[in-house]
């Protein structure tokens, strides 16, 4: 089973990113920062949050739906904030997605927020809303279940420094992560996480008996060169069982995103 972890920039770097999602085709895939425009009436719409000015896929949940046809799609919105036409200011969902392959069973899920609640009326100040996703499978091939669980973290202004809140978010997570996984269960958690590997947040993950797979493996970033400042971490891998890892790589080329993608196959 192939299990992906990517954060989709909003789809910034579409035309690199849909077809290496065609190429890859994972069993599952863990998308965060997915843009939802229904009513969009053009492809790409600008996010406007002071100086910072990014061009967006305006519907880049149903981009990425059409290359993983055979997949069950879930978008999970945490805020509905403006895009901007110009100077039409357009309503769009903002969130994090999942896609699981249609012949693998789907049997166990839960959604929820580790940072404040839904935002119906704009993206609201930093730190914003953040939400979190998991699906419980049965893997055939290998007679077991698997629950794989990701979100984003939240963003603070300030850096990636602990602070109250993201002890409150990966307390939520945990919870989740309990909910959702049976005794047994091959556990997957995974997402951008907005911190450092030194963290209060990666120390709590591995109090609860998983391994992180990210810094234990090596590698030194899982940012790509489109991200230019200097901390190099943001996303992470965690299983319960590491004797269960086939492989584990953080996808440096091609660049889909300012983030790197996450494989892992068990």
């Amino acid at each position: 089973m192939k299990i992906m972890c990517l954060n989709g920039w909003g789809g910034t770097l579409y035309e690199d990113l849909i077809p290496y999602l065609l190429q890859q085709q994972p069993d599952i895939l863990c998308l965060q920062e997915v843009v939802h425009t229904p009513t969009a009436k053009k492809t790409w719409l600008t996010y406007r949050d002071g100086d910072h000015v990014l061009d967006q896929r305006a519907d880049f949940y149903t981009d990425v739906c059409n290359v993983m046809q055979n997949h069950r799609a879930f978008f999970c919105p945490a805020a509905q904030g403006i895009l901007w036409d110009g100077e039409e200011q357009v309503p769009s969902q903002w969130g994090l997605a999942t896609f699981v392959r249609t012949d693998i069973p789907l049997i166990g899920q839960i959604q929820g927020f580790v940072h404040k609640d839904y935002s119906h009326d704009g993206y609201g100040d930093h730190p914003r809303s953040r939400s979190a996703h998991g699906v419980r499978v049965f893997d055939a091939k290998h007679n077991r279940n698997v629950s794989v669980l990701h979100m984003h973290g939240l963003r603070d202004l300030a850096g990636k420094h602990d602070t109250p809140e993201r002890a409150t978010q990966v307390e939520a997570l945990g919870d989740m992560a309990r909910q959702l996984a049976k005794p047994g269960d091959m556990q997957v958690l995974c997402g951008d996480f907005n911190v450092t590997p030194d963290s209060a947040t990666i120390e709590f993950l591995r109090a609860m008996g998983l391994t992180e797979l990210v810094t234990t493996g090596g590698h030194t970033s899982t940012r790509t060169s489109h991200y230019r400042k200097r901390e190099r971490y943001a996303d992470y891998m965690f299983v319960n069982y590491p004797r269960f890892v086939q492989d584990f790589q953080v996808v440096n080329d091609p660049e889909v995103s300012d983030h790197c993608p996450l494989i892992l196959e068990i």
